[in-house]
């Protein structure tokens, strides 16, 4: 019955009021949790968990005692891994595990909070002492409809926040400046701060912050963006350059963020969580030193904005020399019509179906596709999941992770070789 409410226009906006009352009983309950620590919130259609994973890690590296709540995990000392398909969870779950985090003894809070929480209410009740902007690009237009509403909802975040730290290189910061109480701003082209010789490699990135240096083993250009959000974090809180950068360089990786998986093959294999258009186009931005041919598993969401998925298949054709479309977490829609969506705009992009276009929707079995291409010198990317331990598919959901299954596969591969 939900499911079928779900589909109706005025759906979201009609549960506004449940949602809030939601928020008031369970920071009640909680008796206000957040109050009394210092709370970092970080939005942005993209780069949220590694920045969040960045500043918690330049927070604890410098003695200070920081709580996490993320896309992939949430905890203090010892985090425990998000099995929910969901960012900033509901109001009840987040209230409980803010006091959980209090009574570990947190100072610290850093949160990952999206445009469906600021929504519907989530983190009402939580003081934002720095909210932290990425970027803004196309994505949740099947929840807001508008990219002007998405770019609101996010709005809600630095409305309430004391102090906002902002990526002047997008153009929504113009409207994030005007409600932010005091701010400032970070950049590649433009902004008060600003990285400069800034250098590339896919072991990492190094770049001149005003006085600091920066280097993190995270590659990938947007890894400059986020990381410089995490330093300016760290200068709001009275950090000193050595304990932000050392904090900074001390976080070696975020689960299904870039991972490179290595079990002795002779080809390279990537784990991205990257699933919106503009997340997908910095995946390949950062690989573009890559000499050998580029092999892409990728497959989309069912109920999510089905007007993104010819657009990721031309981004997926114009910069793969072989795509496989296969499943994501389908739900309850059919996954052969999401995969036409793909396969049509991969199409548009001049790939061929059958010959460097393969529709497997079985996400395992195009996993091992992919690896059997592989030649020596190729790149395989396997793109959506990430850190995602389970696949969501009409009769619920089942245990599958990239990473894991990735790594059984090679091993399975490298071990025949030797025989």
């Amino acid at each position: 019955m939900k499911k079928l409410l779900e589909k109706l226009p005025f759906y979201n906006q009609a549960v506004l009021p449940y949602h809030y009352a939601q928020a008031v009983l369970a920071s009640n309950k909680y008796h206000h949790p957040a109050r009394g620590l210092h709370v970092i919130g970080v939005t942005g259609t993209n780069g949220k968990t590694t920045t969040c994973f960045m500043i918690w890690q330049m927070l604890n590296h410098a003695g200070k005692k920081a709580g996490l709540m993320t896309t992939v995990a949430y905890g203090v000392n010892h985090l425990k891994p998000e099995l929910n398909h969901m960012t900033t969870v509901d109001a009840f779950t987040l209230n409980r595990r803010i006091a959980d985090i209090k009574a570990e003894g947190a100072e610290y809070l850093v949160l990952e909070v999206t445009s469906h929480a600021l929504a519907e209410y989530r983190t009402l009740g939580i003081p934002f002492e720095i909210a932290v902007f990425t970027n803004l690009t196309h994505d949740h237009l099947d929840y807001h409809k508008t990219l002007a509403n998405y770019r609101a909802a996010k709005g809600k975040l630095f409305k309430k926040a004391k102090f906002s730290i902002l990526n002047s290189d997008d153009s929504a910061t113009e409207y994030y400046t005007k409600l932010s109480s005091k701010y400032i701003t970070y950049g590649i082209k433009s902004g008060q701060n600003k990285a400069t010789d800034i250098e590339l490699s896919v072991n990492g990135i190094k770049y001149s912050f005003g006085d600091m240096i920066i280097e993190s083993s995270i590659p990938g250009e947007f890894n400059v963006y986020n990381s410089m959000a995490a330093a300016l974090v760290g200068k709001a809180l009275g950090l000193s350059n050595q304990q932000i950068s050392s904090g900074i360089k001390s976080l070696k990786s975020v689960e299904g963020r870039m991972n490179t998986i290595d079990e002795g093959q002779p080809f390279t294999v990537i784990v991205d969580y990257a699933h919106a258009p503009d997340a997908l186009e910095k995946v390949y931005n950062s690989i573009k030193g890559h000499k050998g041919r580029i092999i892409s598993v990728h497959g989309g969401a069912g109920r999510r904005d089905p007007s993104t998925r010819p657009i990721r298949g031309k981004i997926l054709a114009k910069n793969s020399d072989i795509v496989i479309i296969t499943e994501d977490d389908s739900r309850d829609e059919d996954p052969n019509k999401i995969a036409a969506g793909f396969i049509k705009g991969a199409e548009s992009a001049g790939k061929i179906l059958n010959k460097d276009l393969f529709k497997e929707l079985d996400r395992k079995k195009a996993i091992k596709m992919a690896l059997d291409l592989a030649k020596p010198g190729d790149l395989v990317l396997i793109l959506g999941k990430g850190h995602e331990k389970t696949i969501l598919r009409a009769d619920g959901p089942h245990e599958f992770n990239d990473t894991k299954i990735t790594q059984e596969l090679l091993r399975r591969m490298t071990k025949s070789n030797k025989h």
